[in-house]
């Protein structure tokens, strides 16, 4: 399939880290040293937030965070559709198939049958929604739609992700993993447009400048026994982030050898890559695929630039690095990229990429 375009939208709320910073010291109870150490080691320099920063008292439960994540999360998921059919030059009736991937509230009917109505997608539109994928998800949800349109190949599918992180903040949670959070997560949506290959001849400038890459291979990697590095523990009181201190040490040991065996099944080395499309998870998980891979000449410059100016955006990050990439680093036709993220799991989903 060829990506024709990816866009990204973040809400209109927008703090700098210190005032973030400041706002969390108000409401968790902890060492404020600790927690402006923890923002500060992020790097990340602000964020875009569902709601104006005074506003996040007034979510005193999982209901009032819920309902929130629900209206907020249809009106970014709307916008971003429109901008990517927009630049596709295609309208909402083009579009066969739809994957929904969220992580960060809940709702059933799920949020993408309000989005259809809402955009305007045809009645028989083919919905696919998807839950708990996390930070994995947008790379998860490129490969739905790749096997989607390899089996109809003359259609049209749309991919969403929404991610509303910050309505998951605990007021009462002093642990680490919750205030890495509360300094490291943004909210946002992304959307993808794609077409199969017998589609995209009936496409306005499907090689036009800023033309996205085709995926041409997909692979995951589930790791058995490793639930417990990354994910929600769910309650009363909504969505308590799990974040292990060595999830950082999992990747080292197992990112290297999975990205290789799966380039290798195509011909290919991790020098031969063109375009590293990585998710932003952190500056360590940054560093550790730099390392892995030996990227030491501004390859995952797009990646950083991400991370410090909208903080990791869950399943959305990955789709704003791909969103700049193509606009910014655009490779020779035929030129390899691959697209990666991590995600619960623990797990690993990779996209092999062609330009």
């Amino acid at each position: 399939m060829r990506l024709l375009t990816v866009r990204t939208v973040l809400p209109e709320h927008r703090y700098d880290q210190r005032q973030i910073t400041e706002a969390v010291a108000g409401t968790v109870r902890t060492d404020q040293r600790l927690l402006e150490r923890l923002h500060s080691a992020t790097q990340v320099s602000g964020r875009n937030l569902a709601l104006p920063i005074e506003d996040y008292d007034r979510l005193t439960d999982f209901t009032a965070a819920n309902d929130t994540y629900i209206a907020t999360a249809l009106e970014l998921a709307e916008r971003a559709v429109r901008k990517a059919l927009d630049g596709a030059g295609l309208a909402p009736g083009d579009v066969d198939h739809l994957v929904f991937c969220s992580s960060t509230g809940v709702a059933t009917p799920s949020l993408d049958a309000a989005l259809a109505q809402r955009v305007g997608l045809r009645e028989d539109i083919r919905r696919l929604p998807v839950f708990g994928l996390g930070c994995a998800a947008g790379a998860a949800g490129l490969s739905r739609i790749h096997d989607y349109l390899r089996a109809w190949p003359e259609q049209v599918a749309v991919l969403v992700c929404v991610e509303l992180c910050s309505l998951t903040v605990q007021r009462d949670d002093a642990s680490v993993a919750n205030l890495v959070g509360s300094g490291l997560f943004g909210d946002g949506a992304a959307a993808v447009v794609a077409a199969g290959d017998r589609r995209r001849a009936r496409v306005r400038r499907p090689d036009g400048p800023g033309r996205g890459p085709r995926v041409v291979a997909t692979a995951s990697r589930l790791y058995p026994g490793t639930s417990r590095l990354m994910g929600w523990n769910v309650g009363e009181h909504g969505f308590r982030i799990v974040l292990a201190a060595d999830l950082v040490d999992h990747v080292k040991a197992t990112l290297a050898d999975d990205v290789a065996a799966f380039l290798q099944g195509h011909g290919l080395s991790p020098g031969e890559i063109a375009s590293w499309v990585c998710h932003p998870g952190g500056p360590k998980v940054i560093e550790t695929i730099a390392e892995a891979f030996g990227l030491d000449s501004g390859e995952l410059d797009l990646t950083w630039e991400s991370l410090r100016k909208a903080g990791n955006l869950s399943s959305v990050s990955v789709l704003n690095v791909l969103e700049e990439t193509i606009a910014r680093r655009p490779r020779p036709p035929g030129a390899p990229g691959l697209l990666m993220a991590l995600g619960p799991g623990f797990s690993a989903e990779m996209a092999l990429l062609r330009w």
